[in-house]
């Protein structure tokens, strides 16, 4: 069917695809690899480092996703661009406290301290050694926020503070007009959020997969 402008409903979930994807894999890839380095060094460098890291993160994280979201926004105003750079924020923290936690595991292993008794420099250490063997906790965690990431992009253009129309952003499609006529045309409700919920259901899916093959204790369970 079509929408209150008699605009073609499959046509803009398809073309707003687009911008869910770009925007979620856009930001996630900034933050989830800004959050990779920060926990790696984090992790390595632990004393006054780590602690002056980890209480930035512990602030960050102690706003909801939605929230940190919403007041970035509105500082940035909106825009597909501030929205990558406001997930980019929210999203980078939560990948340095669970990099973190991998890196210290590693850091305590034999060929670690092997690696500093031969001299090799922390940076070296930190992207030749630890780095690879965090790899697998990194592409989980990017896979998991994928689904979080595409929410909170439609949260915000439902709020009117994502992708401004006339951009047929999914979670724009659900506001406005399409909430007074969702009961005589239910297709201009229904089908944005059934595309939504799909998507962030199939990412969820596919980083327990990612977690499944990748974590050896949960291997051939």
């Amino acid at each position: 069917g079509t929408d209150s402008l008699g605009r073609d409903v499959y046509s803009r979930i398809i073309h707003g695809s687009r911008i869910a994807m770009i925007v979620s894999f856009a930001s996630i890839a900034v933050g989830t690899t800004i959050g990779l380095v920060v926990g790696v060094a984090s992790g390595y460098f632990g004393g006054w480092v780590d602690g002056a890291l980890q209480r930035i993160i512990e602030i960050m994280l102690a706003f909801p996703a939605l929230i940190l979201a919403l007041a970035l926004m509105a500082g940035f105003g909106a825009g597909r661009d501030k929205v990558v750079i406001a997930l980019t924020v929210v999203y980078a923290p939560r990948t340095a406290r669970v990099i973190r936690g991998s890196t210290l595991q590693v850091k305590g292993l034999t060929y670690v301290d092997a690696a500093q008794a031969i001299g090799a420099s922390p940076v070296r250490i930190m992207f030749r050694h630890l780095l690879p063997n965090v790899m697998a906790s990194y592409l989980v965690v990017a896979s998991t926020l994928l689904g979080a990431a595409i929410l909170t992009e439609a949260s915000l253009s439902f709020l009117g503070l994502g992708v401004p129309p006339p951009a047929p952003s999914w979670g724009q499609m659900l506001s406005g007009t399409a909430q007074q006529i969702a009961l005589t045309a239910p297709w201009t409700a229904v089908f944005p959020g059934l595309a939504i919920t799909i998507l962030v259901f199939g990412f969820n899916v596919f980083g327990d997969a990612l977690r499944d093959v990748w974590d050896p204790k949960l291997r051939g369970r």
